[in-house]
């Protein structure tokens, strides 16, 4: 899916998240709650078969625990925990993107635009932890320079 076809759809998900598309853009809690939620009513519409409750089951848990993720690491206690807390939510967005795909690919929803527009969701989510954790790793990797301070000063 392209990246304007990703925006059309995620302008469909703003309007349906009640947020306005400032407070999506910058407010990633609230996006990662709308997320969730929308990951929620997917799995509503899911065939209770076999395959369709084991996809389930995996899909809500990771679909929605990036946003308390996201919320603990708000508060933690050092840059390598901020790290690890934003990696746990990177990888369960990477594996919920998983999950959509095999949605889509089987066609177990008949919502498939509800689908597609998680999942550009999904994908943009992962872009921002991705770059958010480069950010924060490469603070931790730039070396500290301290002033040799001259002993007139």
């Amino acid at each position: 899916m392209s990246n304007s076809q990703c925006a059309s759809l995620n302008d469909q998900l703003i309007e349906k998240s009640g947020l306005s598309h400032a407070e999506r853009k910058y407010d990633l809690e609230d996006r990662l709650i709308a997320f969730a939620v929308a990951i929620i009513d997917l799995v509503e519409g899911i065939p209770q078969t076999r395959a369709g409750n084991h996809i389930v089951g995996q899909l809500v848990r990771s679909g929605t625990s990036p946003a308390p993720n996201y919320g603990e690491s708000l508060s933690a206690e050092s840059r390598n925990d901020f790290i690890h807390k934003m990696k746990v939510a990177f990888k369960e967005l990477r594996e919920t993107r998983v999950w959509l795909k095999i949605i889509l690919r089987k066609g177990l929803s008949d919502e498939r635009a509800t689908v597609e527009r998680s999942l550009c969701e999904c994908e943009e989510l992962i872009r921002v932890f991705g770059k958010s954790i480069s950010t924060a790793t490469s603070g931790n990797k730039r070396e500290i320079r301290h002033r040799p301070t001259s002993p007139n000063t």
